[in-house]
């Protein structure tokens, strides 16, 4: 049975422009970027993943261990990075449309740290946020069934992929599968779908910003979880994987933003607040002073952003939500 969602106009909009990005990247002609920027980008992938879970070790320390280093931390946290980045690296090892290999990448990430890593929870379980149980998963002799339905889902629909993979990451945390480890288990399945829809997102840690956005993550779990459909945490989900593509887009320095471009990604950073031309120079730190006054400039031609006062006193606010 197919996943309940809609398709809004901001879906459509999202998939858009990611496609656009990559269109660009893809213009290129360059199809590895720097070695460098992979492992910086696969650090920040890791650490950004287990983060939200709470891990505490930083980037210098997950890069350290990715080097192969001894950390001093603790012995926990150093196996869930150790876990990720085994797991990570061998993406090419994965069929994104096999439950068996789900289940193998689990039993690497969860190894030493759960009995039953790489296999199906065999207890029923609700997830509980402060005094609170916020969702109750569903009951463990079915889950097997479920995910079996959700991997037929992937490789049967006729969905976009960028929309199937987001449905598929949601559906993963609302079926709770494993007994732990589902969020970094689903995340990681998120990026091998993406992986295989195009092969720059192995370099993209959509997991770093989602750590970033992380009480909009777990707002955009809930907000689907009270509808009945995935369709707020596809929404999430589209808007973060284009921020983090046009963030790898800028580190590339090869085909600079468009002004658009900026604009879109300042609305997803200073939402409904005002802000001022320091405001965006400050958000866009490798910017002149020109060139942020074109883009507010441009912005205001637009209709895209309202302007109040004059001079150093002016004040920027977006004229609609995101579409």
């Amino acid at each position: 049975m197919k996943p309940p969602f809609t398709i809004t106009p901001s879906i459509l909009a999202d998939i858009a422009r990611i496609e656009r990005l990559i269109g660009r990247i893809e213009s290129l002609n360059q199809p590895k970027p720097q070695p460098y920027l992979r492992k910086s980008n696969r650090v920040k992938t890791v650490q950004g993943s287990l983060a939200i879970e709470g891990n505490t070790l930083d980037l210098d320390q997950v890069t350290a261990l990715l080097e192969g280093k001894v950390v001093v931390g603790e012995k926990t946290e150093v196996r869930e990075v150790l876990n990720a980045i085994a797991v990570y690296e061998g993406m090419d090892d994965y069929d994104p449309f096999s439950v068996d290999d789900l289940l193998k990448a689990h039993g690497i990430i969860m190894a030493d740290l759960v009995d039953r890593a790489g296999k199906w929870r065999n207890s029923n379980v609700g997830i509980v946020k402060g005094s609170a149980v916020s969702h109750v998963a569903p009951p463990s002799d079915r889950v097997h069934h479920l995910m079996v339905d959700l991997f037929g889902f992937l490789e049967k629909g006729d969905d976009h992929p960028l929309i199937a993979g987001c449905v598929f990451h949601y559906e993963l945390e609302f079926i709770h599968p494993f007994e732990d480890g589902n969020g970094r288990i689903g995340r990681f399945w998120h990026s091998l779908l993406l992986y295989h829809y195009h092969p720059v997102f192995e370099f993209i840690p959509v997991e770093s910003l989602i750590k970033e956005h992380q009480d909009d993550y777990y707002a955009a779990l809930g907000r689907s979880d009270r509808s009945g459909d995935s369709t707020a945490f596809v929404e999430f989900s589209l808007k973060t994987i284009h921020e983090a593509l046009a963030n790898f887009l800028s580190e590339l320095r090869a085909v600079p933003l468009s002004a658009e471009d900026r604009l879109s990604l300042a609305q997803r950073h200073f939402g409904p607040d005002g802000f001022s031309r320091k405001d965006y120079l400050n958000h866009f730190k490798m910017m002149s002073t020109a060139t942020a006054s074109r883009d507010l400039k441009l912005g205001v031609e637009l209709g895209l952003l309202l302007k109040e006062g004059k001079h150093a006193q002016t004040i920027y606010r977006y004229s609609h939500p995101p579409e």
